[in-house]
């Protein structure tokens, strides 16, 4: 598995979520913290992102889209100036943001709406999303992000007008959302190198080659038997400079990666079946269910088994 669909399934906690809403001017809603990552789509008309913090707010125009990673409470309104209404999270975490009423018959909606989340666990959060912006804003233009787009279109016409397998569809496309939205991130970044002309941030660990040839190695077999010099020879390079090179843009040593990741790993398996620890051990790349058993302890605090039992 390539490494960005393995941080996402490795995060995903639960279904996704998302409508599409008519808003009528004045309206304005302010969204709280949550453990999650939310999105925002214009369909139409215009309307202003009021992020977390301090930062000014952001126009948003037909197409644009904003990701919020890191679940920090923000607003939307059509004006940063219109009061807003607190929008209070649902038992199942989804935001009740139902259409407005219009004003008279003939009135328009100001603006269009399409709203998401995605459930997260933020106890395994991986340095790919962590290391993202507040507020990941992607402008739209003649011809820019085609393949986002679609995935917006198709995800948007579903929720318009829901038919047989809607269901099945719109959680779906809601991940193909989310893996474009991440993408096309990433692929911005990459064209606006720092000042060395090399690309910034995560986007640089996935655009070097022998760093990128670890990285989906040990995403692809996390059990392997990997040492710093096995890592270092799929991208041509020698232990030292390997070691180098990969703490330099990971933010960790090749093998402390491995080891957070192995565990990760562990902790996806626990919590999705009801497989022998002796499976999972081996799943993660131990041979001792017992040393499977100390380093998951030493990571997440409790024993495998109490790990599972409170994970439902």
């Amino acid at each position: 598995m390539d490494v960005l669909s393995d941080v996402i399934t490795a995060m995903r906690a639960g279904r996704p979520h998302s409508s599409r809403r008519s808003k009528y001017a004045p309206w304005g809603m302010r969204f709280p913290a949550s453990e999650g990552a939310g999105f925002h789509v214009v369909l139409q008309g215009t309307a202003w992102l009021i992020p977390p913090g301090e930062a000014p707010a952001v126009r948003l125009g037909v197409g644009d889209v904003v990701f919020l990673a890191h679940g920090r409470g923000h607003a939307l309104a059509d004006d940063p100036g219109t009061p807003l209404d607190d929008v209070v999270p649902g038992p199942d975490g989804t935001w009740p943001t139902p259409d407005d009423e219009p004003p008279s018959d003939a009135a328009a909606p100001s603006a269009q709406l399409l709203c998401g989340a995605y459930k997260l666990n933020r106890a395994r959060a991986h340095p790919l999303l962590t290391h993202l912006p507040d507020v990941v804003h992607l402008p739209a233009g003649i011809g820019a992000h085609p393949a986002l787009r679609s995935a917006i279109d198709l995800l948007g016409g579903e929720l318009r007008t829901p038919l047989p397998g809607s269901d099945a569809v719109v959680p779906a496309l809601l991940d193909t959302l989310l893996l474009y939205i991440l993408r096309t991130w990433w692929l911005e970044e990459q064209a606006s190198p720092r000042a060395d002309g090399r690309p910034a941030g995560w986007s640089a660990a996935l655009a070097d080659p022998a760093v990128s040839a670890a990285l989906s190695a040990v995403h692809d077999d996390p059990a392997g038997p990997w040492t710093v010099e096995e890592l270092g020879s799929l991208g041509g390079l020698s232990r030292a400079a390997f070691a180098r090179r990969f703490t330099a843009l990971v933010g960790e040593p090749p093998l402390a990666y491995l080891t957070w990741w192995r565990m990760t790993t562990a902790g996806r398996l626990l919590r999705a079946d009801d497989a022998p620890l002796r499976s999972v051990a081996q799943r993660a790349g131990y041979t001792s269910e017992f040393a499977f058993a100390k380093a998951f302890k030493r990571e997440y605090g409790m024993a495998p088994g109490q790990y599972r039992r409170q994970a439902g």
